[in-house]
């Protein structure tokens, strides 16, 4: 009896889960093209306000608050719950802003006294400018913080040749609605998967510049320690940096208020190598971790704490 009725209950699942997916695609898509109608700043606060009302009745919550007590065992609930809040204000405020992408990045660099909605400091760009105009490759990662979208805006508005590696949503039809918008000044876009490490090393070998996401917790990535505890890097950056030996820097984009963003490279993060001279690749990708550890403790409250960081 009890066989019969998880049989049946997959078939519903099975059954309803493409029903689902088509409902949830075609809200996907209604919600991008009709956001773009109202105002950014505006849509941008309504959705902030919406996704900590929502959010924080979430399974992910819990999650959130679970890795938030984890990494900063010294806070006290209070300050847990502040942190959070402005979690899932930020990622609600990203989904506004997403629909808004083609518009965002307004620096000019003709009349840099302009106001514009990004700053950045003069290291800022002169690392840019010297990785843009060096003629070589170099990998750049980032981190799910601030509006992690907006680094490739800053690399296609100012020149850079770059390749980008990013996730497909499950769903196919919310898939097309996001590509259609992401292709929008974002340079090459590579999906990830079986073939993405081929391609960005290739990408590397032409000399282009290579980014990516790096703080995803992967199953098969290396073994390294985030907030004292073991977890697993990208598998993809380390691919990379066993056959391609070039510059790394790290990209993060910070939110300020008044809807506006502060942009930053890190200084090169030299890879950690043997004795024989050969990159050691954990060391490398320890050093990269503890870049976006930093970079998080800065602003916790902008970090997605939202999945599992830890097994």
């Amino acid at each position: 009896m009890n066989r019969l009725f998880l049989r049946t209950k997959a078939r519903l699942r099975d059954a309803v889960k493409p029903v689902a997916e088509l409902a949830v695609g075609a809200l996907t898509i209604v919600l991008l093209r009709t956001t773009r109608f109202f105002d950014p700043d505006k849509t941008a606060n309504f959705f902030g306000r919406a996704t900590r009302f929502i959010g924080r009745r979430l399974r992910e919550d819990r999650i959130g608050r679970e890795n938030l007590n984890a990494a900063f065992p010294e806070k006290s609930p209070e300050e847990i719950e502040t942190i959070l809040a402005g979690v899932w204000d930020n990622l609600g405020r990203i989904g506004a802003e997403f629909a808004h992408l083609d518009h965002i990045w307004d620096y000019d660099v003709e009349h840099p006294d302009k106001p514009s909605r990004v700053e950045f400091g003069a290291r800022t760009k002169q690392i840019f400018d010297h990785l843009r105009d060096d003629g070589k490759p170099a990998i750049i990662f980032a981190s799910h913080l601030g509006n992690w979208e907006i680094p490739a805006l800053g690399a296609v508005a100012h020149g850079l040749d770059c390749a980008i590696l990013f996730r497909r949503p499950n769903i196919e039809s919310a898939d097309r609605a996001i590509e259609r918008i992401r292709a929008v000044k974002m340079g090459t876009l590579v999906p990830a998967g079986r073939e993405a490490p081929l391609k960005l090393a290739e990408a590397l070998q032409r000399g282009q510049h290579v980014a990516m996401l790096v703080d995803q917790y992967m199953g098969n990535g290396v073994e390294v320690t985030f907030f004292g505890r073991k977890t697993k890097a990208n598998p993809t950056l380390a691919r990379l940096l066993r056959q391609v030996d070039c510059p790394v820097h790290g990209v993060r984009i910070i939110r300020l208020p008044n809807h506006r963003f502060r942009a930053e490279l890190s200084e090169e993060v030299k890879p950690v190598r043997d004795a024989s001279g050969q990159i050691d690749i954990q060391g490398t990708m320890q050093a990269v971790t503890s870049v976006i550890e930093g970079w998080v403790r800065e602003y916790p409250d902008q970090w997605l704490w939202l999945h599992r960081r830890w097994r």
